[in-house]
């Protein structure tokens, strides 16, 4: 298990993270998102013992990573984006590095590397230069050093960046595959990724837990908005006019024209629930206004993610403002206060000067 508590990380007056809290337990890889700059690297820097918090704890099976780093080290393999590749070695010979490194007993190494290898479908380039290897399998020897000493937590910083679309398919099967003796954490800007391969998904935005929840439960939060995406053949003004006329839309959005200018391309939303297509088809028919496509899209995790993002961005900003606004208001009240009292005494000093 993984329990992060009051995690805080600070960079002189910049506020990296602040006030983190998180259990993840074994068996679920846990998706990891958040915009640049939010706190998402930090976060895991400090849970590899690689940066210390300012305040707060992280422990892995049972050991705090700041009292017991070597202890708490063995539970955690890491892939970093830019995997620590020597690439004058062979395969083998690095992974067998790696477990001179964590202290793998000298005697169960053998096996422990045939395992890897074949885990990571690296059988047959044990004897191979890393640096004659692709970028895919570069990531593979990445990833088998990640997994010496079998460790409970493995933590991926972006694994499928640069892989092409066969490797990418391969590093997901990989993931899933890890999923059932480990506590895998997935770091990644692609959200498809995500919603394809993770149990749960954490959201770090402005150094904040915003959100967290399955995929489908982090949709479900968000208010339902369907797109239909609609080219119909004629004029713009008409379309607009006929859509109208169906009640559950709730905006309509003018999109480009056709290359030959024939046609139009509207998108519509709604919060229904109900599918309008055919009230949409009927509607445009009924005004002589011919439908070529029509394409719906639902809410994603993108949306989520976007939506998520922009209200804690928001309610920082919000809170921000209204901290100058009392600073100023505090400072202008006292000048008020000091201008009376200058009054009051040069009143005084006229009544004296008269007597």
């Amino acid at each position: 298990m993984v329990k992060v508590t009051n995690l805080a990380k600070n960079y002189g007056d910049v506020v990296a993270i602040k006030g983190l809290s998180f259990e993840l337990e074994k068996g679920k890889i846990y998706g990891f998102l958040g915009p640049n700059g939010a706190g998402k690297s930090t976060t895991m820097n400090i849970m590899t013992g690689y940066i210390a918090p300012s305040a707060g704890t992280v422990v892995i099976n049972g050991h705090d990573i700041r009292k017991e780093p070597e202890k708490a080290k063995q539970n955690i393999g890491y892939l970093p984006e830019l995997p620590p590749l020597y690439t004058d070695m062979r395969v083998g010979e690095y992974i067998t590095f790696a477990q001179e490194l964590k202290k793998v007993p000298r005697d169960s190494r053998p096996e422990e590397l045939k395992k890897i290898l074949g885990l990571t479908g690296l059988e047959e380039y044990e004897y191979r230069m890393i640096r004659n290897l692709s970028k895919g399998y570069k990531q593979r020897v990445g990833l088998a050093q990640a997994l010496v000493g079998d460790p409970e937590v493995i933590i991926l910083d972006e694994p499928t960046v640069g892989l092409d679309p066969q490797q990418i398919i391969e590093m997901r099967n990989l993931m899933r595959s890890l999923r059932e003796d480990h506590i895998v954490i997935l770091s990644t800007h692609i959200l498809t990724e995500v919603t394809e391969v993770c149990d749960e998904v954490l959201i770090i935005s402005n150094g904040e837990l915003a959100a967290r929840g399955t995929p489908d439960e982090l949709e479900n939060k968000l208010e339902k908005k369907t797109r239909i995406d609609i080219e119909v053949l004629g004029d713009a003004d008409k379309v607009r006019t006929a859509l109208k006329r169906v009640e559950s839309i709730d905006s309509i959005l003018e999109g480009d024209k056709s290359d030959s200018g024939d046609s139009v391309k509207i998108t519509v939303e709604t919060s229904s629930e109900e599918d309008i297509r055919a009230e949409v088809a009927k509607a445009l028919a009924a005004a002589a206004l011919p439908v070529l496509s029509m394409n719906v899209e639902s809410s994603s995790m993108e949306d989520v993610f976007l939506s998520v993002t922009q209200q804690t961005k928001g309610r920082i900003e919000n809170n921000d403002a209204a901290s100058e606004t009392g600073d100023e208001a505090e400072t202008d009240e006292s000048g008020v206060n000091d201008d009376d009292n200058s009054d009051e005494e040069e009143s005084d000093e006229k009544k004296g000067d008269e007597e």
